[in-house]
């Protein structure tokens, strides 16, 4: 690390943040290990402690939860949604501003991977088991449960012309502003490392303002609100999973799904990304995300050819269009009367995007170096939301073809006759040939994108809490991937489903301010490096 002036020049145009800080001065060294004094220790302490309180309590903690999400979403939907919307028309404006030309790791800088590497990575952490388990059921909710009341801006899903509404909701919740999310926190995090030689750590994207208290207290609790941010949205997509292989194992092998064949899931997985852990990044999280990009390719191909290439590609475009105009109005927090679906659903995924951003941003920050901010916006914002909207509309729109025809009423059963989720996906797939076929395959891709999310979490934390270092002793990353499998059974022990979302979404809002912070530190940083070019 190096060891010069700091911030001696008025103009932000040619600051240099650098620091007499040096990596890892202030992590210790019992048994073997290299953790961040106090993060490492506070955090794991109190999530010990949340663990063993739901385990003890799990009549009390499914109250609270089933109590806590719907008041924080109606609460602070405004602060949200405002707030996802300044976001991502930062990151847009990055994409044409002069700073864009900015190179993460400076001008001579060259990528690790290739583009096709870097984006399945990126891709595997960024989405994971949303795709899957939300792909068919989120579309048809809207359309159809509640009598249509769940649907987007109160808009009649049964009038002509609006039967893919459901559609554009749902790329509304995985598209431009969630991946913006995702994109600011990453390149904050990749200049700050990359450029301006400071820990990959949270606390590095508040040195403009914070100086060197960035090193203290300051420090300390940004970078443990990260890690509650981080394992709590994490678990919940595991907790998601576990459901949906659950009723994936019922399907294919008649097997009772159960909380103890949740358990046991959750259990059985966590051993697998240990795995994927001991082998390293190439080796693993890399190798494994290749894997899941050919075999969710693969699905795709074969429901799109199962349904019609013809309508899925008309029905993108339309979706699509339909996307961009209504934007506006599905961003604005203010006068809604879709309650259903602005506080159901819209606000509770910002503030799982948000939880997520310290995963995913600093992933995508690690594989990122020798990219552009241009380059890099672009490829973590634009081509996932195309991807997205290709994904959801194609399996959802047909799930609503179906249903207008009289069909799917495996669809029918899990999501508007009695709500069970996680069946969606495979209640649709019984509507297509060579089920016996696909529904094994897309039950490994659930369990091959547990596993991505589970390695690449606690390969993130661990970098958190050993204070940036990215080569940390490997036990400590089986450590916290063994904590978040812990975490995941003790919410759905303890509360199901509305504790999982609840556990988010309570990390969530006060993150958000600390990425809006981030936003406004990363500005000046950019300045002072397009400065330098």
């Amino acid at each position: 690390m190096s060891k010069t002036k700091k911030m001696l020049d008025p103009d932000p145009r040619v600051w240099d943040y650098e620091t007499e800080y040096e990596l890892g001065q202030d992590n210790i060294r019992p048994f073997g290990l290299d953790i961040h004094n106090p993060v490492f220790l506070i955090s794991s302490i109190l999530i010990g402690a949340f663990v063993l309180l739901a385990l003890a309590n799990q009549e009390a903690s499914a109250t609270f939860f089933g109590w806590l999400r719907p008041w924080l979403t109606s609460t602070f939907d405004w602060f949200l949604v405002l707030s996802v919307d300044a976001i991502t028309l930062f990151c847009l404006a990055l994409i044409v501003l002069p700073v864009g030309a900015v190179r993460i790791g400076g001008k001579d800088a060259t990528p690790d991977y290739s583009y096709a590497g870097w984006i399945a990575m990126m891709f595997a952490a960024g989405i994971g088991i949303g795709l899957l388990f939300f792909g068919v059921l989120e579309p048809v909710y809207y359309n159809f449960s509640e009598g249509g009341g769940a649907s987007p801006l109160g808009i009649d899903a049964s009038a002509p012309g609006n039967e893919y509404i459901g559609v554009v909701g749902t790329i509304h919740h995985w598209g431009l502003e969630g991946w913006a999310i995702y994109a600011a926190v990453g390149l904050s995090l990749a200049i700050f490392c990359y450029n301006l030689d400071l820990p990959l750590t949270l606390r590095s994207a508040f040195y403009p303002i914070l100086g060197e208290r960035v090193w203290g207290w300051w420090g300390h609790l940004i970078d443990t609100l990260a890690v509650f941010a981080t394992l709590f949205g994490l678990t919940t997509s595991l907790g998601l999973g576990a459901q949906q292989v659950a009723a994936g194992l019922y399907e294919v092998f008649g097997i009772e799904p159960s909380n103890t064949v949740i358990v046991l899931l959750i259990i059985g997985i966590t051993v697998i990304a240990l795995g994927s852990v001991l082998l390293g990044m190439d080796a693993g999280v890399k190798r494994l995300s290749e894997i899941n990009m050919i075999m969710a390719v693969g699905l795709f191909v074969f429901v799109m050819l199962a349904t019609g290439i013809g309508a899925a590609i008309s029905r993108y475009f339309s979706v699509m269009v339909d996307y961009v105009v209504m934007l506006p109005a599905l961003s604005n927090p203010f006068g809604r009367e879709d309650t259903s679906f602005f506080h159901g659903w819209t606000t509770f995924y910002w503030a799982w995007w948000i939880a997520w951003s310290p995963f995913v941003g600093m992933f995508i920050a690690r594989i990122s170096k020798g990219r552009t901010v241009r380059e890099f916006v672009l490829c973590a914002l634009i081509a996932p939301t195309a991807v997205c909207a290709l994904w959801m509309s194609t399996f959802g729109g047909a799930a609503i073809d179906l249903l207008n025809a009289g069909a799917a009423e495996g669809v029918r059963a899990t999501v508007i006759d009695s709500y069970k989720p996680e069946g969606a996906l495979f209640g649709f797939l019984k509507e297509l040939p060579l089920y016996p076929i696909v529904a094994p395959i897309a039950l490994v891709l659930i369990i091959i994108f547990f596993v991505t999310s589970s390695d690449s979490g606690s390969l993130v934390i661990d970098t958190i809490t050993a204070g940036g270092k990215m080569d940390a002793p490997v036990v400590q990353r089986v450590f916290w991937c063994t904590l978040e499998g812990l975490v995941a059974i003790a919410l759905l022990l303890g509360g199901g489903l509305s504790a999982l979302q609840g556990a988010a979404v309570s990390t969530g809002i006060p993150f958000t301010l600390v990425v809006l912070i981030m936003c406004y530190c990363l500005w000046l940083a950019l300045k002072a490096e397009h400065a330098k070019l």
